[in-house]
């Protein structure tokens, strides 16, 4: 295992396009950090530039404390899982596991072991005589991660390996994949741009914007104080409400102002917001932040609107309100909830988890920096 450290990390391809930019991260020896964002923000190039299949343009990347940026990928010791299992077709699932350890120059007794070792954590070892062909996907990514294991790497290196996959199998691998690392304890890098399996495999999440880090923290962190619009936005689902308005300071009290709609702002925030009454700022609202009943200890904040879609979900319910002026809210709510299609509605905003945000109409919601993390 090594502590694996990016310092001023830049990727600029020959035609000008500027993939990763100044990107510092460092992850320790035997965590798990999971690099979350959308397509095209660099994460894929990123794990390619640590395997070494991608040249560095400017900055360093170090595997305990030694820089390996003119390293061949052969040296790095470094294992690597696809979103597809690219397995070697004419080969059987044990040999698809040996193949790597065979051109390492692995003694067969040592191959063995280690294949067998690798199976028994999987799970897989009825399948080690099969073929690719005669496999199912996630048997295939089961065989791809085994193929990893056997390696014994410094670090693990995953680019989204459940994304082709169903959601039930999905969840049933995720599980598999944070029960390994607990037992394996190997440094590991994970790329997806799912919030979810980020928030539940990561013991800490690197949050991406077109090559550049927007926060990095454990999952809880980013997901209750989100450093911006861009990542309040990404994690969490459904997306979190964003309200343009503005900050009105009246007989000594703050308040959130838009179109019609009034919230009163709780005294934690307003501490923190006490300069910029009448400045225009974007308020984020969490979809299950909103509720049907008063929240206790609560008052002025009813948010009223009419029911334009409801979608159940088994056990909750998204709603989702218009009103006139505002941008359409969702509302995840209990799956008793009787609230129908075309029927006006007063849902209660709890008051200690809305975020403010400077208002940036450059950002991709009107959001900038959260004026209260």
């Amino acid at each position: 295992m090594a502590r694996v450290v990016l310092e001023q990390v830049d990727k600029v391809y020959s035609n000008g396009c500027r993939a990763v930019q100044h990107f510092d991260l460092a992850i320790e020896d035997g965590q798990f950090v999971a690099l979350l964002g959308p397509s095209g923000c660099g994460k894929t190039t990123l794990l390619r530039m640590i395997a070494g299949l991608e040249s560095v343009t400017r900055g360093t990347i170090a595997f305990g404390g030694r820089v390996v940026n003119h390293l061949p990928p052969k040296d790095r010791d470094v294992a690597m899982v696809f979103q597809t299992a690219a397995l070697y077709p004419h080969l059987d699932a044990f040999e698809n596991i040996a193949f790597s350890l065979r051109l390492r120059g692995v003694p067969e007794k040592a191959i063995r072991q280690r294949v067998l070792e690798a199976a028994a954590l999987l799970g897989i070892e009825q399948l080690l005589d099969r073929r690719p062909g005669e496999l199912s996907g996630g048997e295939g990514q089961r065989v791809a991660l085994g193929r990893a294991i056997a390696r014994r790497p410094l670090c693990f290196l995953l680019d989204e390996p459940l994304s082709s996959l169903d959601a039930p199998l999905r969840a049933e691998l995720r599980a598999e994949l944070k029960r390994l690392h607990q037992r394996l304890a190997i440094t590991t890098l994970y790329v997806t741009h799912d919030q979810e399996e980020a928030m539940t495999l990561g013991q800490r999440i690197a949050v991406l914007r077109a090559g550049q880090i927007q926060q990095v923290g454990d999952p809880l962190e980013v997901y209750r104080r989100p450093k911006n619009g861009f990542v309040a936005g990404f994690v969490g689902s459904p997306r979190m409400n964003f309200l343009p308005g503005s900050l009105v300071e009246q007989s000594g009290r703050l308040w959130f102002e838009a179109a019609g709609l009034r919230l009163g702002v709780p005294p934690r925030a307003a501490s923190c917001l006490a300069a910029r009454g009448g400045e225009k700022i974007v308020l984020g609202l969490r979809p299950e932040a909103l509720a049907e009943k008063p929240w206790p200890g609560q008052a002025d904040n009813e948010v009223a609107g009419k029911v334009e879609l409801v979608e159940p979900l088994g056990d909750c319910t998204d709603v989702h309100l218009s009103a006139p002026g505002l941008p359409r809210l969702i509302a995840r709510l209990d799956s008793r909830t009787a609230m129908a299609v075309g029927s006006g509605g007063t849902l209660f905003a709890d008051l200690e988890r809305l975020h403010y945000f400077a208002a940036d109409p450059a950002a991709p919601n009107g959001a900038g920096v959260n004026l209260g993390a």
